[in-house]
């Protein structure tokens, strides 16, 4: 991609009416652009961005076996008056709409409902279970009000999973399993090592669920942890009861903020029972699925790795998710013979596979370096006369700002081979 071709252009200053760091930095890099409070416009770079997050989560969900389908947002009342989620009263979060053919219909905040009723087409005997059914869709929730950028909004993507086992040894085993991969994914997000699997009330399922909660300065939430033994707790289940149960005393534990990245749910027989999703067991009795819940924004996870990561020049993306490896800064462009070469290390570098953000544009050099930092590229590559006259480029590390200096051979070698 020609920088001077992109439609969307940075800002000199951060829009002064978003308080979060990520919708400051995505904004005023023209990665994003407010709609309206709580909903947002993903503009090239930023689908971008957003698009390798949700490649990432599909690898890991598709490693677990589970299986990509897409249900409607538009749900029916008859379906989840049935398991007493339709009351305004019950739930909060609804957008409810008038049919003009008569009727009430609502934009889906989640979709337990709809795919239970779903699975009951599909099964009858133990023999069809277990199995991981999961989507990454458009949700709606009417929240009173929306903050923390794009990472609580009133219409978001999510991916959420639901498991359906025949027994508890099933349910369990996929339950770690999954932990395990978001664990993966967020890894590979760049933002694992802050990342904390938290125990939290399980409610009436189980005693545990389980929060993914990255430890962040600008985080909305509160948590406890124990950096050295891998153990958090939300607030709800700091008793002495649960902390001995987990090894650890509350002496142990430090008060942190954080940003929920993900959680799981157990969801026991609830919707199965509710909808009258049931299968032959092998002395052919019939029983309820055991059912679970398991959940990852990809536009919140976008927005913890801008909070987390950015320094004070702007946004640094790890290499898994960055718009583009390499930010192509050409100087000296009313030399024509120096712009036909940095022309061509361009093409160069997109013959060979290289992800290349190219800055063509007439503009000063400290203004192109600003914009680089704010972009946020992993590699910084700036081609120019002096540079071509030493035979060298230089190539600075956005995470490290480690600067080093390649022929031409070195460059193509370097972006080609990792």
């Amino acid at each position: 991609m020609k920088q001077s071709k992109l439609f969307t252009k940075t800002k000199k200053e951060a829009p002064s009416d978003e308080v979060a760091k990520n919708a400051q930095l995505l904004i005023q890099a023209g990665y994003i652009y407010k709609n309206m409070a709580g909903a947002y416009s993903f503009l090239p770079l930023g689908l971008r961005v957003v698009n390798k997050i949700k490649d990432i989560i599909r690898q890991e969900m598709d490693a677990i076996d589970g299986q990509e389908m897409h249900m409607p947002a538009l749900q029916d009342s008859a379906l989840w008056e049935k398991s007493d989620r339709w009351d305004d009263d019950k739930v909060d979060v609804w957008f409810k709409s008038e049919l003009k053919a008569g009727g009430e219909v609502g934009l889906a905040w989640t979709h337990e409902e709809v795919i239970t009723e779903i699975m009951r087409q599909y099964v009858s005997s133990y023999k069809d279970l277990p199995f991981f059914p999961y989507q990454i869709q458009t949700k709606f929730r009417n929240e009173m009000r929306a903050k923390s950028g794009i990472m609580r909004t009133r219409e978001f993507d999510m991916k959420d999973l639901y498991s359906f086992c025949a027994t508890q040894e099933q349910h369990d085993s996929f339950y770690e399993s999954c932990s395990e991969a978001y664990m993966r994914i967020f890894q590979r997000l760049g933002i694992g090592d802050a990342t904390f699997k938290t125990f939290a009330s399980g409610g009436a399922f189980t005693k545990f669920s389980h929060e993914f909660q990255t430890l962040a300065e600008a985080g909305e939430d509160i948590v406890f942890v124990n950096e050295d033994k891998g153990v958090a707790v939300n607030e709800e289940v700091l008793n002495d009861v649960d902390l001995t149960e987990l090894g650890v005393t509350k002496e142990e534990l430090t008060k942190r903020k954080s940003i929920e990245v993900g959680n799981i749910f157990s969801l026991g027989t609830k919707f199965s029972e509710a909808l009258g999703l049931t299968f032959k067991d092998e002395n052919g009795d019939n029983q309820p699925v055991i059912m679970g819940s398991y959940g990852i924004g990809p536009a919140r996870a976008m927005g913890t790795v801008v909070d987390l990561l950015a320094d004070e020049k702007g946004i640094v993306w790890p290499e898994s998710i960055a718009p583009y490896k390499a930010h192509l800064v050409g100087l000296n462009g009313d030399d024509a013979e120096i712009k036909d070469w940095t022309d061509g290390v361009y093409t160069a570098l997109q013959a060979r596979g290289v992800e290349v953000l190219y800055d063509d544009r007439d503009a000063r050099p400290g203004n192109k370096f600003a914009d680089s930092d704010l972009l946020g590229m992993p590699y910084r590559i700036v081609a120019s006369k002096k540079m071509k006259e030493g035979g060298t480029f230089e190539v600075v590390e956005r995470k490290t700002c480690e600067v080093s200096y390649m022929t031409e051979e070195e460059l193509y070698s370097k972006f080609t081979s990792n």
